[in-house]
């Protein structure tokens, strides 16, 4: 699959799904014989325990032998006990082993999934809804979960006693075997049929989940911009839409389960109707004891108890089904930006220096190429050189930067960096060697110390009290209620849009990259704390090589270089004063723009 929104339209049969399933899951494997064994002992049990009904009645209560033999029926009754104690513990342990290897397989599903959407790029991120990713690792999980630690076992388990059981049957009367067969043939046409319109109807209530849970998402993380437009009543009417709509595909899932539930139940009532009626005439025609009928009876009620169970359990497979199809959506989508692992190089060692080998980018619009935001770009950038890239909003500029640090790859040409291509770099070599600060600052819901180790799990106290200070910004640490160990809350915010940043900051400077990329990193700092940023930004970039895509253009001006995209072309080049004295000089506009918003 290409870059774009995560496929719905898996049509392979359920049957297909589960083997994929499962081979995703090799962990349930582990073990199986040996819950199979468990299960086989159980069912035995289960048919066993009739027999011993049978025997106790026709021999220890004398109908077969006309006189009460109280040893036969103590005789039966402690075995009868002994079947039942075994029956149990085989059934506690199968189901313990299937809960503890289920649990493990499952809990890696969700690692494997989550790593895998983690591992797409953000194109195919950016055309997901969150909540959908989101729904894929939680509730998608979760149906698969609920099936395989109850549906399956009890799949397993009835359908070896649905054989055991009809074997036994069988045995003691052919004829009424018969009867009960043909009670329950109409009923599993009708359930059948019912199967595929289940199918589609858990598919779309899968769907309506990940929407329902998007929304919720939205609507939490954006209750500022929600309160401060007084939109509440619209946010919510939205919201209620997106639940009115789960519930309407649940609740007509339900429906098809229901009615297909009752199938069963109307044909058990008619197999134990018809077993009683045919059973009487065999009984007294001689052709069955009274032993033999209550047996049957119990045999019966064995037989029709995992019938019935089963049109629930194909139920919640059904739903099982549609959450594995999702998530194997998910799995089939292949990154367009791979990691080459053990088949790439490393980054040769000291400062970086950037190539872009007539670089073109398009993103894709319906799953084809859009039109070309990056054109041609062919340039050399020397290592250890602060360059500023500039332009108006929309000019390709954040591109530039994800292109450069491989969060996307060219539509056509190569991006460099030392002679190498990046596509023929290792992400661990490239990521502990290039970092990229974000105009949003993104924090992680821990306090400041934390999100600074991200980038240096094993900085001490000492320097990381050294960084902030070498950055000048110990008094604005010092000011905070916690200093170091303030908590920044969900996505950082319990600080200000320029606190994050500059914390953000910190972080990048801790990882002592070879490249650093700042995109727009300083755009939301307030100029007071921009003149002291400024002052230490030039010793954080000094000695490595610098890309900062530039908003305000008083990065420009202390750049080595300046680069200006207009409309996707670096149409300018050069020193911030050079460029202002060109003729016709884009820059030199942008730059009297930007003086003019300052005053």
């Amino acid at each position: 699959m290409t870059a774009g929104a995560i496929s719905e339209g898996r049509h392979e049969s359920a049957w297909a799904t589960f083997r994929r399933g499962f081979a995703m899951s090799p962990e349930l494997k582990a073990g199986l014989a040996g819950t199979l064994g468990l299960a086989l002992i159980a069912m035995i049990g289960r048919a066993a325990v009739p027999v011993a009904v049978q025997q106790g009645i026709d021999k220890g209560l004398g109908v077969q032998t006309g006189h009460l033999d109280m040893g036969v029926v103590a005789t039966v009754v402690a075995i009868t006990a002994a079947i039942l104690v075994i029956t149990t513990t085989c059934g506690y342990l199968m189901m313990r082993r299937l809960f503890t290897v289920s649990e493990t397989a499952l809990a890696n599903i969700r690692v494997r999934t989550f790593r895998h959407i983690h591992d797409l790029s953000m194109l195919h991120q950016q055309s997901e809804r969150r909540g959908t990713m989101v729904s894929r690792v939680t509730s998608d999980v979760d149906s698969i979960t609920q099936f395989i630690q109850w549906g399956g076992v009890i799949l397993m388990v009835n359908g070896g006693q649905l054989v055991v059981t009809t074997i036994v049957m069988a045995v003691y009367s052919w004829q009424l075997t018969l009867v009960v067969l043909a009670a329950f043939v109409p009923a599993v046409i009708v359930i059948k049929a019912f199967q595929k319109r289940l199918a589609e109807a858990y598919q779309v209530s899968r769907r309506r989940i990940g929407v329902m849970l998007g929304a919720i998402s939205e609507s939490v993380v954006g209750a500022p911009v929600i309160r401060a437009y007084g939109i509440s009543a619209r946010s919510g009417a939205k919201l209620s839409e997106t639940i009115d709509d789960y519930q309407r595909a649940q609740r007509r899932a339900l429906s098809i389960s229901v009615t297909s539930f009752s199938t069963g139940e109307i044909a058990a009532a008619v197999a134990l109707a018809a077993v009683v009626v045919v059973g009487v005439k065999l009984g007294v025609a001689g052709q069955i004891t009274l032993g033999e009928m209550t047996a049957y009876l119990f045999l019966v009620t064995l037989f029709i108890q995992p019938v019935q169970i089963a049109t629930e359990v194909l139920n919640e497979a059904q739903n099982a089904v549609a959450g594995w199809r999702r998530l194997l959506d998910v799995a089939d989508l292949q990154p367009d930006v791979a990691d080459p692992a053990e088949h790439g190089v490393d980054l040769p060692p000291g400062p970086l220096d950037v190539s872009f080998d007539h670089v073109s980018f398009s993103y894709p619009v319906d799953g084809a190429p859009g039109p070309r935001v990056l054109h041609d770009v062919h340039l050399d950038i020397a290592a250890k050189t602060k360059v500023a890239v500039v332009g108006e909003t929309g000019s390709g500029k954040t591109t530039f930067a994800k292109l450069l640090t491989r969060l996307m790859d060219p539509s056509e040409g190569r991006v460099l960096l030392s002679g190498t291509p990046l596509t023929d770099v290792r992400f661990s070599s490239l990521r502990s060697r290039v970092v990229m600060v974000p105009q949003d600052g993104f924090l992680f819901d821990a306090t400041i110390a934390e999100n600074v180790r991200f980038a240096k799990p094993d900085l001490s106290d000492e320097d990381l009290a050294r960084a902030f200070t070498d950055l000048g910004l110990h008094d604005w640490v010092q000011g905070l209620a916690h200093g170091l160990e303030t908590p920044v809350g969900e996505r950082g915010e319990a600080l200000s849009v320029g606190e994050r940043q500059l914390v953000a900051l910190v972080r990048a400077y801790v990882a002592d990259p070879d490249l650093l990329v700042l995109d727009e990193a300083t755009s939301a700092v307030d100029p007071a704390t921009e003149v002291r940023l400024q002052r230490t930004l030039d010793a954080v970039t000094r000695g490595r090589t610098t890309v900062a895509i530039a908003h305000r253009l008083s990065t420009a001006q202390s750049a080595d270089e300046v680069l200006v995209v207009d409309k996707g072309v670096v149409v300018q080049r050069g020193p911030h004063e050079t460029l202002l004295t060109q003729e016709n000089s884009i820059y030199a506009k942008l730059y009297a723009s930007w003086l003019e918003q300052t005053r």
